[in-house]
């Protein structure tokens, strides 16, 4: 890879190894090394542009579960080493809750949350990162309620105060794949998220799926009710395709990585109550990143990551 140390040999390897030294490892220095400074990174609560929020935020969660693993389930890649490269890497963590922090007072409870990390990679840095962790499944097994915990936030930061993150970096170009079994897994999210039916015809009728909270769900009416559910409680206006990609090969089924984002209004579509609570009227946010793999191209495994927290924070907050 051209711009790279000689030791990766492609951009898998380079994720791998640098996600072991920083965070297995423990050499939370070498952030300096493999990230450039700025940084943006955008989450779903908030957005950072420093190397060294980075390395605080590490800090912090270490403070938090200092047993913390980052086991990786599969990395999803598009671009090259002229634009970048783009690494969707996916993520479960086991963890002890053993540290007071943002999440409250230690539990000592055992953890199990995911996240995918979706980083553009050039000259052996990331220089731009799109993140979202199930921070409502690590609530959840510690005790707390997403609402809760949510509320807490606001009043911990003054209120939702999210920036609009800066651009991409010169040169690269976020990729959306033109191949037809990854367009048409978009289309169906964005149908889906414009209040229609989820296309099931997609999906295998063994279909796995597992979402926020650390939740599972199998086969097309749960994981439609799923969809339809969070989209019933949101009226979408813009719905953008930011990353879609479908790998092939390797020994493995097709893999599709989609990362999206919608600006909706927390309406319930009239009804009185929805999976976030009576409507409020705000405005928000919702960015999500998705994993899937096709066998006999359709759906048969879907993961799907949102932060229910930062939802709950967008939902809860008083707008001047």
């Amino acid at each position: 890879m051209r711009g790279f140390d000689a030791e990766f040999r492609d951009l898998d390897h380079y994720i791998r190894v640098i996600t072991d030294r920083i965070w297995e490892g423990g050499r939370i220095d070498d952030i300096r090394l493999y990230y450039s400074d700025p940084c943006i990174v955008d989450t779903p609560a908030g957005v950072s542009t420093t190397v060294q929020s980075v390395i605080d935020g590490t800090r912090a969660t270490l403070a938090m579960f200092p047993d913390r693993r980052l086991l990786a389930e599969d990395i999803i890649q598009s671009g090259d080493d002229t634009g970048g490269f783009l690494s969707s890497h996916r993520i479960i963590s086991t963890m002890t809750h053993r540290g007071d922090g943002v999440f409250g007072e230690a539990s000592g409870r055992r953890v199990h949350a995911r996240t995918i990390a979706d980083c553009v990679c050039k000259n052996n840095r990331i220089v731009h990162e799109w993140l979202v962790r199930d921070q409502g499944a690590i609530a959840l097994q510690i005790g707390v309620p997403p609402r809760q915990l949510a509320q807490a936030w606001l009043e911990q930061r003054g209120g939702w105060n999210k920036p609009v993150a800066g651009p991409a970096p010169a040169g690269y170009r976020s990729f959306v794949d033109p191949h037809p079994a990854a367009q048409a897994y978009a289309q169906a999210i964005e149908a889906v998220a414009r209040g229609g039916p989820l296309a099931t015809r997609l999906y295998d009728e063994a279909v796995h799926h597992l979402g926020p909270c650390e939740t599972t769900r199998y086969g097309h009416a749960e994981v439609a009710a799923y969809w339809q559910s969070l989209f019933f409680a949101f009226e979408v206006t813009t719905f953008d395709a930011e990353h879609l990609v479908l790998n092939q090969g390797g020994g493995r089924p097709d893999r599709v990585a989609l990362r999206w984002r919608a600006q909706a209004r927390h309406t319930n579509r009239g009804a009185a109550d929805g999976m976030f609570g009576a409507a409020s009227g705000n405005s928000v946010e919702i960015m999500g990143i998705n994993h899937v793999e096709l066998v006999h191209g359709k759906v048969l495994r879907e993961w799907a990551l949102i932060d229910d927290i930062a939802l709950w924070m967008q939902v809860l907050r008083v707008q001047a």
